[in-house]
């Protein structure tokens, strides 16, 4: 099932949410729903980081892992398929969702059991409740008011 709708986060948005993640070389990144595995490719590329992307649409998964091994980052980047929602995330250094605030707040008990201290949360546009953010940036993207994105940090 379904948590979101597929919606690639501009580059811009992907960067500032990475930056916000605070990543250092060899700390892990899961991307919750990685749609086309632009977040996990960028992680490794550019902060070093080990990256797991969880998908579970089935073209999506295969255009993921295809991405992966064109980028040569097969040893950096593992797409895994399947329901995020039964996954651990125990290994998370960061976290990073693009997924409905409906989605996330199914999410909250698995990030609250497995993250360990000091593991980094980051959300774009759909915070999650409950949750006080740690910091809050906002990305222009495009001319209008619509172009605007939101992207929340979590600390655990």
């Amino acid at each position: 099932m379904s948590l979101a709708p597929f919606v690639p986060s501009p580059v811009s948005v992907v960067d500032k949410m990475l930056e916000l993640a605070d990543l250092k070389p060899g700390e892990t990144v899961y991307d919750l729903g990685c749609g086309d595995g632009r977040i996990v490719i960028a992680a490794a590329q550019k902060y070093g980081a080990k990256a797991v992307g969880v998908e579970l649409d089935e073209g999506r998964y295969q255009n993921c892992v295809r991405r992966v091994k064109e980028a040569g980052l097969d040893d950096m980047v593992k797409i895994v398929h399947s329901d995020i929602t039964q996954m651990s995330v125990r290994e998370a250094d960061a976290v990073t969702l693009y997924l409905l605030e409906s989605a996330n707040q199914r999410l909250r008990p698995i990030l609250e059991r497995d993250l360990r201290p000091g593991a980094r949360v980051v959300s774009h546009d759909f915070p999650i409740l409950a949750w006080k953010t740690a910091r809050t940036e906002k990305v222009k993207e495009g001319r209008s008011w619509f172009g605007t994105h939101t992207i929340y940090l979590y600390k655990r």
